[in-house]
């Protein structure tokens, strides 16, 4: 231990002393923000409470509860690998909040935050025809977070989570069974659609790989400890999407619904194919780059993907 660890264990005293001390270091660091917090005052409670194994959610009282030497030592250890390592948050703790329920991540699998979720609340209405959903499809799935809150939503419907990863998918059924979905939700490997020959889903939802090279290089250094398999999609970021859009008719039902997050990479969208009528959602709650087509414009665009 170097002395001014020392000195620090012995300087600081109550969870309140480790927040206001990991601030001040998020902002010598220049941290960036962008993995469940926006500031350095959420993220320093969040790093602390998590580091001694209490809910983000903690009365406010406890803030001043002093922390055993052991406590102290893993909060600054957590510390050390924000600030100096950059690592994110939830892969510090193991653990992101997506659509107000907590899921198990770690460097296997992006951290959960597609702004998907927004439509998800609203069971995908207004575009989402009026009729029970059976099947739905979490396609590039990764930790599972997006299709295990689908199949909160609707309460019946059967949910296939498919990633190209095996390793994504251990994540993704560990959050199978942290949430108990295990006779609803299923993980399959899949290269996109390659193992889901003959079936069809009400809803295919995915939040493929999108970044294009230009963003790619510049991230912050944060995003470098993601999975680069679920980052970048080639120049344009569009790799996958266009794959997806080439088949996902074939796996959609007769009046089936596509929703795709592409992020910044949809201007590169609407320019490689601006004859198609992607339906680009306006989310309240902040986020772009999501867009819905039906079964039927999929079908008549087929030629246009597939070209």
């Amino acid at each position: 231990m170097s002395i001014n660890q020392e000195q620090l264990v012995t300087d600081l005293t109550t969870i309140r002393d480790f927040i206001r001390y990991s601030m001040s270091r998020f902002y010598a660091c220049e941290l960036f923000y962008g993995h469940g917090t926006d500031n350095a005052w959420d993220e320093a409670v969040q790093l602390v409470l998590g580091a001694v194994n209490l809910p983000w959610d903690t009365d406010p009282q406890v803030l001043d509860a002093k922390l055993t030497r052991d406590e102290k030592l893993r909060v600054l250890d957590f510390l050390q690998q924000r600030a100096e390592q950059r690592r994110p948050l939830p892969y510090i703790i193991g653990e992101a909040w997506y659509a107000g329920l907590p899921f198990t991540v770690d460097e296997r699998v992006l951290i959960p935050r597609s702004p998907v979720q927004q439509l998800i609340a609203e069971a995908f209405s207004p575009w989402l025809p009026e009729k029970p959903v059976d099947r739905i499809l979490d396609l590039c799935t990764g930790s599972g977070c997006i299709g295990i809150v689908c199949a909160y939503t609707f309460e019946e419907a059967e949910v296939d989570l498919a990633d190209i990863s095996a390793d994504a998918l251990e994540v993704a059924d560990k959050n199978i069974q942290r949430h108990e979905m295990q006779d609803r939700v299923t993980a399959i490997e899949s290269d996109l659609f390659s193992q889901l020959k003959g079936k069809r889903y009400d809803i295919i939802v995915s939040n493929p790989p999108y970044v294009d090279q230009a963003d790619l290089s510049s991230m912050p250094a944060e995003y470098q400890h993601e999975p680069d398999l679920a980052l970048g999609s080639g120049d344009d970021g569009l790799d996958i999407t266009r794959r997806i859009l080439a088949e996902a008719a074939d796996y959609l039902t007769e009046d089936g619904l596509l929703v795709v997050e592409v992020g910044n990479s949809e201007v590169h969208l609407q320019q490689a194919f601006p004859q198609v009528p992607f339906t680009w959602v306006e989310l309240a709650e902040g986020g772009n780059g999501v867009f819905l087509l039906t079964a039927t414009d999929l079908q008549y665009y087929r030629d246009v993907f597939t070209s």
